[in-house]
């Protein structure tokens, strides 16, 4: 069954005695004062600014603090006039370089017109505006030509290995009329794996020399086949094992993992289930998906993350995923061995979750066609015995405390007022206003991220964090150790 509601139980010491505190996920608006149309991914540099970009389809990307209260986004690339934008075509995805921080380097994906093509390219950001890209650097790394309009793929990534991994769909139309997925002399329906940095001879990129197909006379940038549209997949920061959501035809959506030189079924296979392909169906040597849904249950498959952030306890470790038909959201359990065991999340309606994307703490955020982005939350509730209510306004110790470099407030507002929680340093200097804003009645959760209120990072040492709601007013301390 794919719609359990899965509620994880939590006992732990509350500062009322004979309390249970249970720990249920929901899904938020991330930034309520920002709207974005047709984001399509979302990514975060890597140089500790704490900031996030969103990719719109039509070909522009945006950067904004990474803060809930943020107001302002910033152009940050314009490329319309260098994308077609329709349907499944535009700018798809966005990879920031490994060391971004020294050379400025991201790379972009996106479809392009007369002749209809993918095309990655790489450019920099501004010597002197760090939100602000040079739209004259583009590089061209490596150009694909489309057959059709859908199925272009649309992510890259960078590898632990410090690759760039592209993912390419079966070129479009129906039921794969070219035979891309089982053609090996072709890039589409593959993940390609290059590098950036060390260009061979003709090329403006390199080909790894253990990819597996070096030498063989096939595709050299081709790492796995037999995907017939890799829309989104990612790379487990913990372990490195790279999850990969493969859109189905007719009749299943799958996930997998990727193998060196896997050959993931496509035509021959829809799922683990035979397709109508020409060549019939031998299944010797194929990689069969080790979680499947059918169309009753969803049409389009989202992929996502292994959630590793610290904000949500209760998905920690779980893969995270989506249906863009239906608009469902999931996370998936697996272990080799076993069975998954996945549990819904929310529902956010049709054709809304195009993507994922995570912060630099691994925080995990929505990108919605609605024009939202959305966050994942853990919320609080008290089930009390006795005579415990929920009649007293009380703000509790961070936790973790020590921490470093996120820390979260739980609070309690039994009538709804105006909030506002601020923190301070020793010398009574306001570094950042977290709360400002009139709440509703419930148990709350947010987080600091060291920064004070122009998103710069802290220094290490003792802490003071006030809620005031009307005449109320209540402080505690805590540690930031780095």
């Amino acid at each position: 069954m794919m719609d359990i509601f899965k509620f994880t139980m939590k006992k732990v010491t509350l500062f009322f005695p004979l309390s249970i505190l249970f720990g249920q996920i929901q899904i938020d608006e991330a930034f309520p004062s920002l709207y974005f149309t047709q984001p399509v991914d979302l990514q975060y540099p890597p140089d500790e600014s704490n900031r996030l970009f969103v990719v719109e389809q039509e070909g522009s990307i945006y950067v904004f603090d990474n803060d809930s209260l943020a107001v302002d986004k910033t152009l940050f690339l314009d490329i319309r006039d260098r994308v077609v934008f329709e349907g499944e075509r535009g700018l798809l995805g966005l990879a920031f370089h490994p060391d971004y921080e020294n050379n400025g380097y991201f790379f972009v994906n996106y479809t392009a017109p007369n002749p209809l093509r993918t095309v990655v390219s790489r450019f920099q950001v501004t010597s002197n505006d760090y939100n602000q890209a040079d739209e004259e650097s583009e590089f061209v790394i490596i150009e694909i030509n489309q057959p059709f309009d859908n199925h272009n793929g649309g992510q890259i990534v960078f590898g632990p290995d410090g690759n760039l991994y592209i993912g390419m769909g079966d070129g479009g139309a129906g039921g794969d009329p070219y035979g891309h997925g089982q053609n090996l002399y072709t890039l589409h329906s593959a993940i390609l794996r290059i590098n950036v940095d060390t260009p061979d001879e003709g090329l403006n990129y390199g080909v790894p020399n253990n990819n597996p197909f070096v030498g063989t006379g096939y595709r050299e940038e081709i790492y796995a086949y037999g995907l017939r549209n890799p829309w989104r997949f990612s790379f487990d920061s913990v372990t490195n094992l790279c999850w990969i959501a493969d859109v189905g035809q007719d009749l299943y959506e799958e996930i997998n993992l990727l193998e060196v030189g896997g050959n993931y079924g496509w035509n021959i296979m829809e799922g683990t289930y035979c397709y109508d392909s020409p060549v019939g169906c031998d299944t010797t040597g194929l990689i069969m998906p080790f979680y499947e849904y059918n169309h009753n249950i969803g049409e389009s498959i989202t992929g996502g993350f292994v959630y590793r952030g610290s904000l949500v306890p209760n998905l920690y470790g779980k893969y995270i995923f989506a249906d863009f038909e239906y608009g469902d959201i999931w996370s998936l359990e697996y272990e080799e061995g076993n069975s998954p065991e996945v549990s819904t999340l929310g529902d956010l309606g049709p054709y809304s979750v195009t993507s994922f994307g995570t912060d630099q703490y691994n925080e995990l955020y929505i990108c919605s066609f609605d024009g939202t982005i959305y966050k994942f939350t853990q919320t609080y509730s008290m089930i009390n015995h006795g005579d415990l209510t929920l009649n007293v306004l009380s703000l509790h110790q961070n936790y973790p405390n020590p921490f470093n470099p996120t820390t979260q407030f739980r609070y309690d507002i039994p009538e709804a007022n105006h909030v506002t929680i601020m923190v301070y340093d020793l010398m009574g200097r306001k570094i950042r206003t977290l709360v400002n804003r009139n709440q509703k009645v419930g148990h709350r959760l947010i987080q600091w991220n060291a920064t004070n209120d122009i998103g710069q990072s802290v220094s290490a040492g003792l802490y003071l964090y006030t809620i005031q709601v009307g005449e109320y007013r209540k402080t505690r301390k805590m540690v930031l150790l780095k």
